[in-house]
């Protein structure tokens, strides 16, 4: 049996894996920005079932809603105790997605997906290219719309970010991910 994450724990893997890998290796043009400035919201969820994580999906919906941008751009919504398994995470983005639409905030926000065995269709499980969504924890990346409209007005060529990402995996391939020093927080957490 494995010793329990703290909440510590849990947002200081985040912060390693934010700092070495999404900024590190350029994977969010835009994260850096938001990190610099102090307003990613980490937040660890204490849910065990899917239905306790959408109370605090929701809950967290409404903190970034009603927070200004300058206090809090994004939140990373950890949890590491419900949904190791990567096709339940996934069945259970339809539901974050439609718990969006229920409380009248699509247009508004929106959730990216982040897990431990993230896989992207048509790969193999330990593609590299995977890689780009493995977080040390299955985490809900709740996102404001119009920070992506600005991001994405400000940088050139915002559609080419995930064939560049695939490009910049392929080449640093395992060894080089293994060289950033995040083996200990990217451990198998089924």
């Amino acid at each position: 049996m494995s010793t329990p994450i703290t909440n510590e724990e849990a947002i200081a893997a985040t912060k390693l894996w934010v700092e070495r890998a999404v900024i590190g290796l350029n994977l969010c043009p835009f994260a850096k920005g938001v990190q610099v400035k102090d307003q990613i919201h980490y937040v660890v969820s204490a849910a065990q079932t899917p239905e306790e994580l959408l109370a605090d999906v929701l809950h967290e919906f409404e903190v970034l809603a009603e927070s200004s941008p300058e206090a809090i751009d994004t939140t990373l919504l950890i949890h590491p105790h419900v949904l190791g398994d990567f096709l339940d995470y996934n069945d259970f983005l339809a539901v974050v997605d439609a718990a969006l639409e229920d409380v009248d905030l699509a247009g508004e926000l929106q959730v990216a997906s982040m897990h431990p065995q993230y896989q992207f269709a048509d790969t193999e499980l330990d593609d590299i290219t995977n890689y780009t969504n493995r977080s040390p924890y299955p985490t809900l990346h709740i996102l404001r719309e119009d920070s992506i409209d600005k991001a994405v007005a400000a940088f050139p060529e915002a559609e080419q970010i995930f064939e560049k990402n695939i490009e910049t995996m392929s080449k640093l391939g395992h060894e080089g991910w293994n060289a950033l020093g995040l083996a200990e927080v990217q451990r198998d957490k089924k």
